[in-house]
């Protein structure tokens, strides 16, 4: 807030940093995009897929990668790019859209909002670090482009079953709240509520529009092309998510 802060950082922040690498004569850059730039409810996009980048946060970063592809383009033969497009990432001390879910999970405040079917790529932050770690030690004059993701994806009932899994036998997370499921349309509805009354009152809400519908999306995304790269990452989701939980609730 306000929404033209995202412009600011991401894409006049692209810019500064080609200005500066300019003058430095500096011709190597990993950057670190997302897969907002794809949209929502797509099935398993490719990294070469067509883009409609969903809210100003996935705009913004699809017009930094914009900036940073011309930069390239001047001198290809001697210059590297390589864009990495993480899907949600979590992981300790992250205070995220995951450690919001595994917050709520872990206070027995959590509802689940529509089927529960929809399923959501996720990457821990040990990962995806390794996996910069690998571009740096291999480096490659050229453009190079990746999703990251750590498989397999889990559906929204799994996730939310496998973190109660998780959770210790005494944990608030084990109670009535467990058998409730809101309708999408009436969490959507809760949501718009909620947002009007930030605006108003200048205050936030855990809810709003936005998250209840990323929620109930489905963002599942490939992730064929990274796993070429000869990168075999150092933990898998479920490790992940145990190392966090860990850290922030137990």
């Amino acid at each position: 807030v306000p929404p033209s802060l995202y412009y600011e950082v991401n894409v006049e922040g692209a810019r500064n940093v080609v200005q500066v690498m300019r003058e430095q004569g500096i011709g190597r850059l990993i950057f670190t995009s997302t897969v907002a730039v794809y949209g929502l409810n797509r099935e398993s996009p490719k990294e070469d897929d067509r883009v409609a980048p969903f809210g100003d946060y996935g705009q913004s970063k699809w017009e930094a990668e914009e900036v940073l592809r011309g930069w390239w383009q001047d001198a290809p033969d001697e210059r590297e790019l390589v864009i990495v497009r993480p899907c949600v990432v979590f992981g300790e001390k992250n205070r995220g859209n995951v450690y919001n879910l595994l917050k709520q999970i872990h206070s027995g405040q959590f509802l689940m909002i529509g089927p529960g079917r929809n399923y959501k790529s996720m990457a821990y932050v040990g990962n995806v670090a390794a996996f910069l770690k690998h571009l740096l030690d291999h480096p490659k004059v050229g453009y190079r482009l990746y999703n990251y993701v750590d498989k397999p994806d889990f559906n929204m009932n799994d996730l939310v079953q496998l973190v109660r899994q998780a959770l210790p036998a005494g944990s608030k997370s084990l109670n009535f709240m467990r058998r409730i499921r809101l309708p999408y349309e009436l969490g959507m509805w809760a949501g718009h509520c909620c947002d009007v009354i930030a605006k108003v009152t200048g205050r936030q809400f855990s809810i709003s529009a936005v998250r209840v519908q990323k929620f109930c999306a489905t963002t599942q995304f490939s992730a064929e092309k990274f796993q070429e790269t000869g990168f075999y990452p150092p933990y898998s989701l479920q490790q992940g998510l145990e190392l966090t939980l860990a850290a922030e609730f137990l």
